[in-house]
This record gives C-alpha cells, sequence and structure tokens, in this order.
C-alpha cells in the first residue's frame, strides 16, 4: 500500500504536494480522553507525519462511551499509548509517540511543534499550555464540552486568561457533543496544517436551546 492510495481521498481534495507537506508536520494533543480520542482518530489517519499523545491517566469503564478510541479490555492501559497503538493499526504512514505524564513535565521536554491541540478537562492546564504555547511562539487550539455544548478557539495572539479559574463541576457530558466538538477542533488543526484559511483568537460556543435547535455563536477574543 503507498501513501497516494490511502490518501486518495484527501489528495483529490488539495493536491499531492499538500498532502505530502503534512508528512513534515509534528502536533501534539494534550490529552487523550473523549476530545483526545477524537482528534487522534480524525488526524492520525489524515498524514501528518508526527504526532504526540500526552497522558498520565488510565482508561476507565465510566468514561469509555466518549472515548472513542478505546474498548473494554483496554480498561487501566494509560490513555496515550493505548491511542497510540490503534492510530498506528489503522495508518502506517504516521509515527505516534506517547508521553505518560502531566503536562508540567512535558512541556519541560523542549520539544517543537507545529500545532498544539488542547484535549484536557480543566481550566489551570489549558492555562498553562497557553503560556507555554506563547513561550514557544506554537498555535495552538483550545476545546471544551459540557453537557450538550462545547466551545473552540484557535489561540494566536488572544489571551487565554479571560477565562474564569473555577471549581465548576461540568454536569455530565453526552457522548456525540464530544465528537462533534473534537471534529470542529480537528477541521481547524488541519486546515492550518494544510496552509488554508483559518480565523484565529475567535471563540466558537455550540449549543442546544430549549428546542432543540444547534445554535453557533462567535465571539471576538481580547489579545494578551
Amino acid at each position: 500500500m503507498t501513501q497516494e492510495a490511502y490518501f486518495k481521498r484527501q489528495i483529490e481534495l488539495w493536491g499531492e504536494a499538500t498532502q505530502k507537506s503534512l508528512q513534515k508536520k509534528k502536533i501534539a494533543i494534550i490529552g487523550s480522553g473523549g476530545l483526545g480520542c477524537t482528534l487522534a482518530m480524525a488526524l492520525g489517519t489524515s498524514g501528518i507525519g508526527e504526532i504526540h499523545m500526552v497522558d498520565f491517566d488510565t482508561v476507565s469503564y465510566h468514561n469509555i462511551h466518549r472515548q472513542i478510541a478505546f474498548t473494554l479490555e483496554d480498561e487501566g492501559k494509560n490513555k496515550a499509548k493505548a491511542v497510540c497503538s490503534l492510530i498506528e493499526a489503522k495508518n502506517p504512514f504516521v509515527c505516534m509517540t506517547a508521553f505518560d505524564m502531566p503536562f508540567d513535565d512535558f512541556k519541560e521536554m523542549g520539544n517543537s511543534y507545529d500545532l498544539i491541540l488542547d484535549a484536557t478537562d480543566n481550566l489551570p492546564v489549558r492555562g498553562e499550555i497557553d503560556k507555554y504555547a506563547k513561550a514557544t511562539k506554537t498555535p495552538w487550539i483550545y476545546a471544551s464540552v459540557e453537557e450538550f455544548n462545547g466551545q473552540v478557539c484557535f489561540f494566536e495572539e488572544a489571551n487565554f486568561q479571560v477565562f474564569n479559574i473555577s471549581d465548576h463541576k461540568p454536569g455530565g457530558i453526552a457522548a456525540p457533543i464530544v465528537m462533534h466538538i473534537g471534529s470542529l477542533q480537528a477541521n481547524l488543526a488541519l486546515r492550518y496544517l494544510t496552509g488554508l484559511t483559518v480565523t484565529k483568537d475567535k471563540l466558537y460556543y455550540l449549543y442546544f436551546n430549549e428546542e432543540g435547535e444547534l445554535i453557533s455563536q462567535k465571539f471576538g477574543m481580547p489579545k494578551a
């Protein structure tokens, strides 16, 4: 099997040169839970050359419903390692590396990336990702989900500190909204990595209203 055959549909979309350019890209996905699984599935088979998955946590039964890369047999395994094994089995043209450690330890390793994707589940870590990204001049994409709503933002110059750091606990999460928001995040990432236009520093907020209608809002973010 050749890359031309494997990525045939994407080559039809943007050409062989653009597809080959993805092979030189290197990204980090911070978190390998619900959002991280969706991101790994979407981007791990798109032609990106190197993907680093970061997560110190293990797979638990109560999370598998929204963490689509795992099966019941993965219970107790490190999430990052389990995701990497799956993607390597799906795509022979990607180099997957798992980092079984907290982000505080990971950021000290001195790696460089074309893009960082947030797939964590708490604001303090996202704040640390923002500081690290700005210090290393690396763009990053934030995402979060709760109940039937979610939000995404491609951060470059915007100030992430406008988000309040609190002990707010989500009131449950529906599995499909995790995949929906993760897919939006992955689409922004892929457009950026292929050189297509991406709107940066704008927060996309998606939710279902009481009538069951999907509402999409956009908010400009203040610069840091």
